[in-house]
């Protein structure tokens, strides 16, 4: 009898007892946490020339650290082929990502598929692909995109989104990739290769089709809609934005473009069914009080939408003193007012 009562007292107690909860995962469709990140591809090659990284205390910081202190969580860093100088190959990209993995950062790798700077009006075949065909510059990229992401896949370092090239505008790989008019089948055979062998390293990865302007709605609905005839399978729609670029002798007023791209973006989403990111944005470095105001427009603008999941500001610790750029956010080595909408 007192067995029984003493098993009914412990009985008792334990469903007073509430269970420890299981952590929540996120479901499918589910919005990513929003990415607040910083491409800082040249940093290496700053520091290798002596130039030093301070935060608001005048205290020194290597720049992948100071980045985290200012609010950043996540980090870009693009991939050349063969570079002259040897920044933003492999090797190189790698010890970028070491250290952003030591930090907690998490990683977009953003691959050129040249030697150089690629863009809307450069996409340059490396030199050591020249000469081959579609197929086989289809198989260069997928060789290429593996070794890099194999590279940091065998040191432990988690990639979060990759891009498979880079404004890729008017095409990659010219002219075997060109996208011009309604024409886009090589261009879907090598970013195909691509975004294949990114997968197989990284099943997770989220592959991201890039192209620039984001404020101008002709464009993105051609460009997106014909990748969508050509059925290409991308993740993420990557956009760039540099509401304030030179012309005329001066810098034009940021709001036009911006509340160009606050309208557009919805009508992307809409239209294509996608998430969303900036994956450059910029504004001059003379007037950090305008790119303060105009970071937060748009951050302010696009609040409300899941879908919008990130921006990363292009190379913010750069200087026009120190690299001859215009459009980062640093003085001095220090960061300028423009980035204090991140924090």
């Amino acid at each position: 009898m007192t067995k029984i009562i003493i098993a009914s007292i412990l009985l008792a107690l334990c469903s007073c007892v509430k269970p420890p909860e299981r952590p929540t995962q996120k479901q499918e469709g589910e919005s990513a946490e929003f990415a607040k990140g910083a491409d800082i591809s040249w940093y290496t090659e700053m520091e290798a020339k002596g130039y030093k990284f301070y935060n608001a205390a005048g205290q020194e910081r290597d720049c992948p650290t100071l980045m985290k202190e200012l609010g950043f969580d996540a980090l870009r860093f693009r991939v050349w082929v063969n570079p002259e100088n040897g920044y933003c190959d492999k090797a190189d990209v790698l010890r970028k990502c070491l250290k952003a993995k030591e930090l907690g950062l998490r990683i977009m790798i953003d691959f050129h598929y040249s030697d150089t700077w690629a863009d809307p009006g450069k996409q340059y075949i490396p030199k050591a692909w020249e000469g081959k065909d579609l197929n086989a510059l289809a198989q260069a990229v997928a060789d290429h995109t593996t070794d890099v992401l194999q590279a940091l896949k065998s040191n432990n370092i988690d990639v979060e989104w990759v891009q498979i090239g880079n404004e890729v505008t008017q095409g990659m790989l010219w002219d075997y990739g060109k996208v011009q008019g309604q024409q886009a089948s090589g261009f879907k055979t090598l970013f195909t290769a691509g975004a294949k062998a990114a997968k197989a390293v990284y099943p997770q990865i989220k592959t991201i089709l890039h192209i620039d302007n984001a404020w101008k709605m002709d464009t993105l609905q051609w460009f997106y809609s014909l990748m969508q005839t050509f059925g290409l399978d991308y993740d993420v729609i990557g956009l760039s934005l540099y509401p304030s670029y030179w012309e005329s002798g001066a810098y034009p007023d940021w709001n036009t473009k911006v509340n160009q791209a606050l309208e557009n973006i919805p009508k992307l989403n809409q239209s294509y069914r996608k998430p969303i990111m900036l994956v450059e944005w910029g504004m001059p470095a003379s007037e950090p009080a305008k790119a303060k105001a105009a970071l937060s427009a748009l951050l302010k603008g696009l609040s409300d939408k899941e879908y919008f999941q990130g921006i990363f500001f292009w190379e913010p610790e750069s200087e026009n003193s120190r690299n001859g750029y215009d459009y980062g956010a640093f003085q001095n080595g220090r960061a300028t007012e423009a980035l204090d909408p991140i924090k």
